[in-house]
Order: structure tokens, then sequence, then C-alpha cells
């Protein structure tokens, strides 16, 4: 298998849960911003919408889309901590959380890279803040679901570490901050970031509050 990333993106959680499950991978950082390829090629020409994570088989079938490439290694490698078996309530929770970070916390931090004027920045971290309090409040563990890390968790993990890149603060997150510390220690986060660089996730802890 190989795996398309950019560094710090949201193809994190995916290189991540590679590294969790243990089987062998290549991997292949590209510029998104650019699509360009480490040999100056064009990126779209191996994935037409220029997005990643791309994974790409032995066969040379090639999936996309963070959610449904995380269900698939996990249930290719077996991992039923990462991803609980089909039909199980347990796995309907991970895939929720999966859900709420993809379509909700993910994407709200995307008009932060737009010029805005400040009343729609306000709006923006606005609307983050609120999508950081409901997973403050709703995780019922140490992780999203309790006491095991899971797919869901990898995901959470990079898009509320982008708090530190754009310099939002999360003192008000308590549980949150301690989520982040927590997962920041799995040798799989450390050596998924060495590999492909820190880009918009860093393992510093964030800004205080002004």
């Amino acid at each position: 298998m190989k795996l398309y990333v950019h560094p710090g993106a949201s193809s994190l959680s995916v290189h991540i849960l590679l590294r969790e499950i243990g089987e062998p991978f290549d991997l292949e950082v590209v510029n998104v911003t650019a699509k360009q390829r480490r040999d100056g090629s064009d990126y779209r020409e191996v994935a037409p919408r220029g997005m990643v994570p791309l994974l790409e088989l032995p066969g040379g079938e090639r999936l996309t889309e963070n959610i449904v490439i995380a269900q698939f290694i996990c249930d290719r490698a077996e991992r039923r901590d990462l991803m609980p078996a089909a039909g199980t309530m347990a796995r309907y929770r991970v895939m929720e959380w999966q859900s709420f970070v993809a379509a909700e916390l993910h994407k709200s931090f995307i008009p932060l890279n737009w010029k805005i004027a400040s009343p729609m920045r306000e709006l923006v971290l606005s609307r983050i803040g609120g999508r950081l309090y409901f997973a403050e409040h709703e995780m019922v563990g140490p992780f999203l679901t309790g006491e095991t890390f899971t797919a869901a968790d990898a995901y959470l993990f990079v898009i509320a570490s982008w708090t530190r890149f754009y310099g939002i603060a999360i003192d008000a997150y308590p549980r949150l901050a301690a989520f982040l510390r927590l997962v920041g220690t799995r040798r799989s986060v450390q050596a998924a970031l060495h590999a492909e660089g820190h880009g918009m996730v860093s393992l510093d802890e964030p800004a205080p509050a002004p």
C-alpha cells in the first residue's frame, strides 16, 4: 500500500492509523497547495481531485476520503479496537464521531485560510468554539468513546491540534487539552509526525489565552 499525505493535514489521521496497525506501507508527502509531488510532477495525475489522503492499493485501486480509508484499513487488519465490528453500536459510535469531526469541526477551520474581514473571522472562531465545546462535554472518557483509542480519536487529534496552528486558545476545554497531550504521546503519532513533518500539527502546548 502507498499513502499520499500533506504534512499535518487531515491525512495525518490515516497515517497514524497505519502505524497503529503496524502493516508496512509506502509514504509520499505531497504539496496539496501546489498540487505537486516530490518529483515535481502534478499530483492530480494520481489524484484527480488533488486532495489527501489517497491510499493506493497493491492491485492499483485507489481510495480517497478520510473516513472511508480509516474504516478500510482497520477492517482489513481486523483491528476492532480502532474500528469495532460491523453492526455493533460501538462501531456506530465511532462512525458518529468521525462524521462529526469531518462535517462539523474539520470544515469549520477552512475559512481561516481565506482573506476574511474581522467580523466574519469572529463568526468562524465562534463556530469552531462551539464544536470544541461539544467534543469537550460529550467525550465519555480519556478518548471520545471511552477508554480505547479509535479511528475517531486519530481524526479528532489532528483537527483539534490545528487550534495551535491558527493560534486558537483552548484553555476553556481542559478535557480536550488533556486528550491532545495523551494522544500526542502515542508512538504512532510521534512516528507519523517525524516521517511527514509537523506541518499544521504540533505537539507543543497551546498558547495561553490573551
